[in-house]
């Protein structure tokens, strides 16, 4: 067993120190200029231009307070805020920069309701405090990046979401949970193993798996024996039970005492922990195995507040899990494309829900309370990776360590290819593939940073493998024909939203920001960047020119797209953002954007 960490009451505020917190809030409040900014609910004064940055001036509606930074606009209305030079005043005196006393300062404008202020001042908080202890825990830099393995660049990782603002709330966690389960914190955590009754749970897996394969690939023999032994002799029939693994805040915090009533009629059996160690990774509900790293990652619902939605795990959704992914990794292996840009996925191979019958009767619209006990396996990566490549998450490439360094430089410098060469290969192992989805097939990914795993060969992108697929796909085709178990990622979505899946989730969530790195840090040309996006469209296009029709109906090139925004969708309900049902029907737009690459239409 893995002894979770604890903090002492000092150690869990050891790293809150005024210089460090002073830090903090300037970054973050750059963050939030300019987020905000880009998604039109600040608009910042122009003063003047000096040495190629513009001067602004931002102004809150009472108090005399107002903010002076500068920033240079690039595409897509990305605001490149200078945090060195933003300084508040109040009544034209100089103040102490705090993002919490921003928030506040600007409420209304940003339209947060009086009900839902204090649940996100508490989100910003827990953000700073993610923060300060990110910058006190002196991770990796830069350089030891380039050379660290899978888990170490996965836990050094500073930022979190890159657009939204407060994106590191857990809110449910206590200070010892933050050392135990944050993925920054990198400690060995061991799961909780419960038995639970077939009555209430439901395990589904591959057609080439079983559940009894399931736990000889997890478990070594000595390990199953005492769990079974444990289960026989609290249950009178240990046949009728399944094994099933719990995160321990989880158990804790939620299953003790919601769960009660199935505990005391023993439709729950608690076992103990398992003896391997895990390591959370930046999804923060996903664990991956440090003791054996061939096994399965494994995701557990987990009941805390996070940027927009409280963690659990349906398991309604759970049951078509493997169905999913089974007919998913059907389809990607079956198609030359992919196969020739090496595009993959992980399997999500298995997957357990649990029904807590009082709620299921009780209640019936959606709620946390039904998405409180679920689980699923998910395939490790590692076998994926050739001799000498090396794994790394996607969400590196946005990574900007304490000293304020970048890393995709770095990257790009380490691996002897000049700028331009690197990226291509980047794009065709990236953007490629999901234009090959959308346009093929009407699939949308979810293809933000923590959702791609990179295989880097020499420090050069040769392929990427998805991830997090049965909650995150969907097919753009109500009338698709799909196996009966997959019917329900087929959506409904209006023809001008559909190409959003690029535009906003990939252009706007991805490249936005890899732009912004590439100027700041390595002087890159902005518009050679947009350059190579449009070359690596138009060789796509050139390549198929079978779907003409496609691309002239979804237009890539298009003068301007719909401005879809985040924060909009946090600052409206911080609690539930979306309805995953029909998650169009939440979006908020705020005009549209210029779209970078229409200069380059073929």
């Amino acid at each position: 067993m893995t002894a979770q960490p604890f903090f002492s009451p000092a150690q869990a505020v050891v790293h809150l120190q005024p210089e460090r917190w002073a830090r903090v809030n300037r970054l973050h409040l750059r963050k939030a200029l300019s987020e905000f900014s880009h998604e039109r609910l600040l608009a910042p004064e122009w003063r003047r231009d000096r040495d190629g940055w513009g001067h602004y001036r931002l102004a809150a509606d009472e108090g005399e307070v107002e903010y002076r930074f500068r920033a240079r606009l690039l595409s897509l209305e990305h605001w490149d805020i200078d945090a060195e030079s933003i300084e508040k005043r109040v009544a034209g005196a100089p103040a102490p920069l705090d993002s919490l006393s921003f928030i506040a300062e600007f409420q209304h404008r940003l339209g947060i309701a009086d009900a839902m202020l204090p649940t996100y001042m508490e989100e910003i908080t827990s953000t700073l405090y993610g923060s300060a202890y990110k910058h006190a825990k002196g991770g990796p830099l830069v350089a030891e990046l380039l050379e660290a393995d899978f888990q170490q660049v996965e836990a050094a990782m500073m930022e979190g979401h890159p657009a939204f603002v407060a994106n590191n709330g857990r809110i449910g966690f206590d200070g010892n949970d933050y050392a135990a389960y944050a993925p920054e914190a990198a400690s060995p955590v061991s799961l909780i193993w419960i038995g639970v009754h077939k009555s209430r749970a439901r395990f589904a897996c591959l057609d080439e798996l079983s559940y009894e394969q399931l736990l000889r690939r997890e478990f070594d023999p000595d390990t199953l024996a005492a769990f079974d032994e444990r289960l026989a002799a609290q249950v009178e029939h240990a046949a009728d039970y399944l094994l099933m693994p719990v995160h321990p805040w989880q158990w804790h915090n939620k299953v003790v005492s919601i769960f009660s009533p199935d505990i005391a009629a023993r439709h729950i059996v608690y076992l103990g922990t398992g003896p391997d160690a895990y390591q959370a990774q930046q999804s923060i509900r996903t664990f991956f195995n440090l003791s054996r790293p061939d096994r399965h990652y494994v995701k557990m619902a987990l009941s805390i507040l996070n940027m927009g939605f409280m963690r659990g795990l349906s398991p309604y959704y759970m049951s078509a899990t493997p169905a999913i992914n089974q007919w998913l990794h059907a389809l990607l292996a079956a198609d030359p494309y992919f196969a020739a840009k090496g595009f993959t996925m992980l399997r999500e191979v298995a997957s357990i829900g649990y029904r807590h019958s009082h709620y299921d009767q009780a209640v019936k619209q959606d709620s946390p309370y039904k998405k409180m006990l679920s689980a699923l396996w998910r395939e490790s990566p590692l076998p994926q990776a050739g001799p000498g490549q090396r794994l790394m998450t996607m969400a590196a490439l946005l990574h900007v360590d304490q000293e304020g360094r970048a890393l995709l430089p770095a990257l790009i410098e380490a691996s002897g290819l000049d700028g331009d060469d690197w990226l291509r290969r980047y794009l065709d192992c990236y953007l490629s593939p999901l234009l090959h989805a959308f346009y093929t097939y009407d699939l949308a990914f979810m293809p933000h940073g923590e959702n791609l795993i990179l295989v880097l060969d020499g420090q050069v992108p040769v392929k990427a493998i998805m991830k997090d697929i049965a909650e995150e796909i969907a097919v753009l085709d109500p009338e698709a024909t799909l196996p009966e178990g997959v019917r329900r990622i087929a959506v409904s979505v209006p023809d001008e939203l559909k190409l959003l899946s690029i535009f906003t989730d990939v252009f706007d969530g991805i490249f936005r920001y890899l732009n912004q790195i590439l100027v700041a840090h390595a002087g890159y040309p902005e518009q050679r960047f947009w350059e190579l996006v449009a070359d690596c469209a138009r060789a796509y296009q050139q390549a198929h020119p079978h779907l003409a029709e496609k691309f002239a109906r979804y237009d890539l090139f298009a003068p301007e797209f719909l401005h879809s925004c985040l924060n909009r969708l946090q600052l409206g309900n911080n609690q539930q953002m979306i309805n995953l049902a029909d998650p169009a029907q939440n979006l908020k737009f705020a005009g549209n954007l210029a779209n970078p690459i229409a200069p380059f239409r073929p």
